[in-house]
C-alpha cells in the first residue's frame, strides 16, 4: 500500500455532536452512576420504540445476555438451542450458569437459525430457544414462536445487531420473553460499550430489576415500597454509568437520520454488486418478504475460503479493511468442551469460510465508490 492509497477502516464510530454536551449535563446533575436521568430517558425511548414491557440499560449486551440466563433460571445441565454462527457471548451467558448450548445449523439465505432444525434438537433438558438476528435480518419468528409455545420453552432474542429492524412490521426484540441489545461502537447506534435487556414477559420484570441491582431490592426501596434494601436474589452489577447513557441519548435523538444514512449505504452496495452475483462471483444478502433489515452490516459470500483470503488481501493492499465473521462456536475449543451439536452444521461451516464484511459507517459516503470499485477489481481478478 503506497503512501497515497487511502486507508478505509471497517468501522468508524459516529458522533452526532451532542454527546459531550449531554455528558457535561450528567456531571452538572451530580449523578454519574447508574439509573440517572439519561438512563431513564433511554429506557423510556426503547420501551416506546420497541414496544417492550420494560427496558433496562446494561453495561454491555453480554451483561444483558447473562441476565437472560439468570432470569431463565438455567440450572446445570439445562440445554439452550441456538446457532453456532454467533458471537461467543450468546453461548457463554448460559455456560456460566452450567447450561449446555445446543448448536443447530443456519439457513443459507438469511444466515439465521434454521427453524426447521429446532424441534429435532429439543430434549427433556431443553429450557429455551435463543435466536440471533444476524446482520439485523429477522429470523422466522412466527414459526419459532410456535415451536416455543408448543414445547413450553422460553424464547430469547439476541438482537445485538437488530435495533431498528422488524419482522412483519413489528420491531425485533419484542417477540421473545427476553431480548438483548448492543450499543457497542460497531453497532448502528453506539455508546462505546453498552447494551440493554428488554423484558416482554411482565412476570419477569420485577426479578430483572433485582438481578440488575446486584440481587438487591434497591429499586423497591427508592419507590418507598420497603424501608431498607437488602440482598434477596442472585445478581451482579449490570448497570451502566449515566455518562454512557448520556452519550447514547445523543444517538437516540438522531436515530432516524442514522438509520436512513446507513440504509442508503447498504442499498448502494446491494445495487453495485448485482451483476457480480449474476456472474457467479459472489452472493449478496437475502431479504425475506417478512423482514425489514436495519443495514447493520453488508457482506458478500464468496465461492470458497481461498477466494475470500485473496479478496481480503487484495482489498487491504488497496487500503480497504474487510473482515470475516465468525469462527463457528461448535468448532472452538470451548464449544467442544461445554456444548453439543444437533445434526449437521454444514451451512454454518460453509458460510464461516466464505463470508466477508465490507466497511459500513456514516461518513463512508465519499469513499464508498472507491470501495465498490476495489471490490469489483479484486473479484474480477
Amino acid at each position: 500500500m503506497s503512501q497515497k492509497t487511502p486507508w478505509i477502516p471497517f468501522n468508524k464510530p459516529f458522533l452526532t455532536g451532542r454527546e459531550l454536551d449531554y455528558i457535561r449535563q450528567a456531571h452538572a446533575a451530580h449523578h454519574l452512576s447508574g439509573d440517572g436521568a439519561f438512563t431513564k430517558r433511554c429506557n423510556a425511548w426503547l420501551e416506546q420504540r420497541i414496544g417492550c414491557h420494560k427496558a433496562m440499560l446494561t453495561h454491555s449486551c453480554t451483561a444483558a445476555l447473562e441476565m437472560c440466563a439468570i432470569l431463565a433460571d438455567i440450572q446445570p445441565g439445562d440445554e439452550v438451542i441456538m446457532p453456532s454462527f454467533t458471537f461467543v457471548s450468546t453461548a457463554n451467558a448460559f455456560v456460566l450458569r452450567g447450561g449446555v448450548p445446543v448448536f443447530v445449523d443456519i439457513r443459507p439465505d438469511t444466515l439465521n437459525i434454521d427453524e426447521s432444525k429446532i424441534e429435532a434438537a429439543i430434549t427433556s433438558k431443553t429450557r429455551a430457544i435463543m435466536v440471533v438476528h444476524y446482520a439485523g435480518m429477522a429470523c422466522d419468528m412466527a414459526v419459532i414462536q410456535g415451536i416455543a409455545a408448543r414445547h413450553r420453552l422460553l424464547l430469547i432474542e439476541d438482537a445485538a445487531q437488530a435495533i431498528g429492524a422488524a419482522y412483519r412490521g413489528r420491531p425485533l426484540g419484542s417477540f421473545g420473553q427476553l431480548a438483548a441489545l448492543s450499543f457497542h461502537e460497531t453497532k448502528n447506534v453506539i455508546s462505546g460499550e453498552g447494551g440493554a435487556l428488554l423484558v416482554n414477559a411482565p412476570e419477569l420484570a420485577r426479578r430483572a430489576e433485582i438481578v440488575r441491582e446486584k440481587g438487591t431490592n434497591r429499586g423497591a426501596f427508592f419507590r418507598g415500597e420497603v424501608d431498607k434494601y437488602t440482598w434477596v436474589d442472585v445478581g451482579s452489577s449490570f448497570l451502566p454509568s449515566d455518562i454512557i447513557a448520556a452519550f447514547l441519548w445523543a444517538q437516540f435523538e438522531q436515530f432516524e437520520e442514522i438509520a436512513a444514512r446507513r440504509s442508503a449505504l447498504w442499498r448502494r452496495y446491494h445495487e453495485a454488486f448485482a451483476d457480480l452475483e449474476k456472474a457467479g462471483l459472489a452472493l449478496r444478502p437475502r431479504v425475506p418478504p417478512d423482514a425489514t433489515p436495519n443495514a447493520h452490516c453488508y457482506f458478500l459470500l464468496l465461492p470458497d475460503a481461498e477466494t475470500r483470503t485473496r479478496f481480503i488481501a487484495a482489498l487491504r493492499r488497496d487500503g480497504v479493511n474487510s473482515v470475516f465473521h465468525y469462527v463457528p462456536l461448535h468448532s472452538a475449543p470451548a464449544g467442544r468442551k461445554f456444548a453439543r451439536t444437533s445434526g449437521s452444521l454444514s451451512v454454518t461451516q460453509s458460510v464461516s469460510d466464505r463470508l466477508t464484511r465490507l466497511p459500513l459507517w456514516l461518513g463512508l459516503e465519499a469513499q464508498q465508490d472507491y470501495v465498490i470499485e476495489r471490490c469489483r477489481h479484486a473479484l474480477a481478478r
